[in-house]
């Protein structure tokens, strides 16, 4: 019997963190502008938490190899990370960066 009733707790738990979730996110969205862009709002919410995640894990990570004073590996993953955020947080300027290599190379 006491499984059960921690296991109907933890699922109530979460059905009410994931409407909880819901609701904050629906109601950002509205309250970034025009009804009909939901849409592009919550797309622009949850860009803005998906880098400041990114850049918490890394962080993480990084400190990780720090302490266990793994410095080698260390270099390999803030290059990794620095590589990839800069894929992810600013694509614009990577690709115009990439498009201006390409122009150097073939002139």
């Amino acid at each position: 019997m006491r499984k059960q009733v921690q296991w109907w707790l933890v699922a109530v738990f979460v059905t009410a963190a994931v409407v909880w979730v819901s609701l904050t996110i629906a109601t950002a969205a509205f309250a970034a502008g025009d009804g009909e862009r939901v849409g592009e709002n919550v797309g622009r919410l949850l860009g803005g938490w998906a880098k400041s995640l990114y850049v918490g894990i890394a962080a993480l990570v990084a400190l990780m190899f720090l302490l266990n004073r793994r410095f080698a590996d260390l270099a390999v993953f803030l290059l990794a990370a620095a590589l990839v955020g800069g894929f992810v947080l600013a694509p614009n300027e990577v690709a115009g960066t990439i498009r201006d290599i390409w122009r150097t190379i073939t002139a």
